[in-house]
């Protein structure tokens, strides 16, 4: 059975990549290793602009140029790069329940909802976001998925 499209928040990619795998659960990294064996590991634009951003205010320290880093991060198979769409950026200001501010979580939340894909994180307010029942949740905590398609269409007289 293949395996579903798998977003990776950006310290799961980040961990991944850099072989810190002790920070990621069995389950976790499973389903990394599943995705990207059947080409359906993304990660989000957002994630390459949040890891740079943390790279130039000296929050990460990467073994290597930090655009280095992301194009042999990125050139790996078995992984592509989700992007910000018209669509992923409107559903991020129409997101159900609620989740806080931050943009770059809420650009990963509606991400995995347009796609359909699982994010993986270990973020405690993405999760307890999952639990708002706007998400699917895995029987592992770190995995949630879409509950439902998204709406695509509005009335334009609201």
């Amino acid at each position: 059975m293949p395996s579903e499209l798998l977003l990776l928040d950006t310290h799961c990619w980040l961990w991944a990549q850099l072989g810190l795998v002790q920070r990621l659960s069995r389950a976790a990294l499973a389903a990394i290793r599943n995705a990207e064996s059947e080409g359906n590991l993304r990660v989000s634009v957002i994630s390459v602009w949040e890891l740079a951003m943390l790279e130039k205010r000296g929050r990460v320290a990467l073994p290597m140029n930090v655009r280095t880093w992301i194009e042999q991060a990125l050139s790996k198979p078995g992984i592509s790069v989700a992007p910000l769409t018209t669509e992923i950026a409107i559903e991020s200001v129409h997101l159900p329940g609620d989740l806080h501010g931050d943009p770059a979580d809420r650009m990963l939340v509606a991400t995995a909802r347009v796609l359909g894909a699982t994010l993986l994180t270990k973020d405690a307010q993405l999760i307890r976001y999952s639990r708002q029942r706007h998400v699917k949740r895995s029987k592992h905590s770190w995995l949630f998925s879409p509950r439902a398609a998204h709406h695509h269409t509005r009335s334009a007289a609201r």
